[in-house]
């Protein structure tokens, strides 16, 4: 069956809008710029990450997302980026590349609605070169007792109406738990967002 009219037309407005705030945009533009040589993004959706890409230091992205619609809006931000951009409709959780065949993986507000986050990381990991890189930009589980058991208390309601958006996904856990190394990540409350969605991880994590 394919997409419904809301996947193709609305969904993909919704998502450029609510993934593009100020303090969204601050992470991205943390992490994105450090990528290099031959990119895959995982979830690339609209294409936001493409603009804060180092035309310098990439030689190709191939971005990845599941929903066709959001690819398709990603289109014309591929076809400006000063670099070359493809772009597949596929799944994070099976790539369908070879063993260490990117130099950098960047994967940035994906890893909330992926349904086995922890498979996706895995994958990730087996298509990094040794030395390789994953550069993250999250948000997740608080830290915080009391915005986590709210977290918890609305992270089904939320799921439905967020397109399977996840609040209180522990995700420095499932980075490590993937057999990355954690290079110094920093975490904590983005500005400007309700504290439910706004606990923010960004940062590296190398391949051994």
């Amino acid at each position: 069956m394919g997409e419904s009219w809301y996947a193709r037309r609305v969904f993909p407005f919704l998502l450029d809008k609510a993934c593009a705030t100020p303090a969204i945009k601050a992470l991205r533009g943390r992490v994105v710029p450090e990528a290099e040589g031959r990119v895959i993004e995982i979830g690339l959706g609209t294409g936001l990450n493409l603009p804060f890409y180092d035309v310098a230091k990439v030689k190709e992205v191939i971005g990845v997302d599941p929903a066709g619609g959001v690819l398709r809006k990603a289109e014309a931000r591929g076809a400006a980026a000063g670099f070359p951009v493809s772009l597949r409709q596929l799944s994070g959780e099976e790539l369908p590349f070879d063993d260490q065949d990117a130099d950098c993986v960047v994967c940035t507000f994906s890893l909330c609605t992926i349904p086995d986050p922890l498979a996706a990381l895995k994958e990730m990991r087996r298509v990094l070169k040794p030395g390789g890189r994953l550069l993250f930009a999250e948000h997740g589980a608080s830290p915080d007792p009391g915005v986590k058991a709210w977290q918890d208390r609305l992270n089904g309601v939320w799921g439905r109406v967020a397109g399977g958006c996840n609040m209180n996904r522990p995700i420095l856990e499932l980075i490590s738990g993937a057999g990355f190394r954690l290079d110094n990540p920093e975490t904590g409350y983005m500005p400007k967002t309700p504290k439910i969605l706004g606990y923010g991880y960004s940062g590296i994590a190398s391949v051994g």
